[in-house]
């Protein structure tokens, strides 16, 4: 190993002292009067968040069969220092704004379900970014996509419920646009493949993620909360049905595959995320989340042999597939349904439709350019770009014995 990269490694602990010293000090001057008394949200919501946010996601990534203390040690790195971001960035927009006050547990409780957006871009670079990378990008994601909640919420009134379900949506596109400035990695690489025992801990973190997915699209939800757990679990249910379905007719020798089980039965709930408060029946969240698992199991068919290959993007962990398609049937479900429920007073339907419709082209338009400029910036001399030839391999970061 150079010892430029002997270097690097060396300034990142100061890089993240210096971070967490910064942090602090912004804390000091924008929270040393205390907040609300009462939080509106349980602790037992927040837990539910919590515990899908880093154990979930942190053992979902852990499917690459060299790369098991990475996705789970800088999943942890990235979510304690992006959540602390994502507090001071809300915090600073409601002293600049004179909003009132939101108790302490309501902010953390949104600050984590914030880091949803850059743990799926995380995906996308999977094995490709070094530390101080990971670090700069979660900062500007989170900042990013803080703006753009707060243009939704202020000029489109978009709900604060519905604003942060836009999270898989964003994560998805940010993350394959900064994917799309990386090199990849040779084909047929040993490395960039699972093992048994990988895909065993990574469908650990699916299973955490399905489990607590109904408490992450209700714990914004003031009103109807129990219509949104409800729907979002049928939605789950039918996904995770129609994974195991199509897994056995599209192999060739008719055998489950356990990627295809390990992205679809999630697909469910990232597409009833918006709309789960305006589905009346669960017979709709049901199809809806049929629909979202068939559009993940076929669409990681045709994205990665058609459209990835022809952009040049390597999708690590298959985001598109997994969160970005969902994430867009569902912008779209929520439309229709809006349609269906207000059909007769054409007079406001107009309006509706069009903010609903921007604020979904406004988050995928900013995550996209913010993305790509990203990758751009992650890829200066200064920040030593990762060499190909040590993707994907835990050895370049930790100590390992084998």
């Amino acid at each position: 190993m150079s010892s430029s990269y002997r270097n690097f490694r060396n300034n990142v602990p100061w890089l993240i002292l210096f971070l967490e010293a910064v942090f602090i000090g912004l804390f000091y001057f924008l929270f040393s009067d205390g907040g609300a008394s009462r939080s509106s949200i349980s602790y037992a919501a927040f837990q539910d968040v919590n515990h899908m946010v880093i154990f979930g996601f942190g053992f979902f990534l852990t499917f690459l069969r060299r790369y098991g203390f990475s996705s789970t040690g800088f999943n942890l790195l990235i979510i304690v220092l992006g959540v602390q971001c994502s507090v001071l960035t809300e915090g600073l927009l409601g002293f600049l704004l004179q909003r009132p006050r939101e108790d302490g547990l309501k902010r953390l409780t949104k600050a984590t379900l914030s880091m949803t957006a850059v743990v799926i871009s995380t995906g996308a670079v999977l094995g490709k970014t070094n530390p101080m990378q990971l670090i700069l990008m979660t900062v500007v994601e989170m900042l990013v996509f803080q703006m753009s909640r707060f243009v939704n919420s202020t000029f489109l009134r978009v709900p604060d419920n519905i604003g942060m379900m836009h999270v898989h949506l964003f994560g998805a596109y940010f993350g394959l646009a900064v994917s799309s400035r990386f090199s990849e990695p040779p084909p047929r690489s040993e490395k960039d493949a699972s093992t048994p025992k990988s895909d065993l801990f990574s469908m650990l973190g699916t299973l955490f993620l399905w489990v607590f997915w109904p408490s992450f699209n209700s714990v914004l939800a003031e009103d109807n909360k129990s219509k949104v757990i409800y729907n979002t679990y049928f939605a789950l249910a039918a996904s995770a049905v129609t994974a195991f379905v199509l897994s056995a007719l599209t192999t060739k020798d008719g055998k489950f595959r356990m990627s295809h089980i390990h992205s679809a039965v999630l697909a469910g709930g990232v597409a009833v995320g918006c709309a789960a408060h305006r589905i009346e029946y669960p017979w709709i969240a049901m199809i809806l989340g049929l629909l979202a698992s068939v559009i993940t199991v076929l669409g990681s068919y045709c994205l990665q042999r058609c459209l990835n290959p022809a952009l040049k993007i390597h999708d690590a962990s298959g985001v598109h597939f997994t969160f970005g398609l969902p994430a867009v049937l569902g912008a779209l479900a929520q439309v229709v349904l809006l349609l269906i429920k207000n059909w007769t007073n054409l007079s406001s339907l107009g309006y509706l439709v069009l903010v609903h419709i921007g604020a979904f082209c406004l988050t995928i338009s900013v995550a996209l350019i913010t993305g790509f400029i990203t990758g751009l910036i992650l890829n200066l001399r200064l920040f030593k770009t990762t060499p190909v030839s040590k993707y994907f391999d835990d050895q370049f970061y930790w100590e390992v014995s084998f």
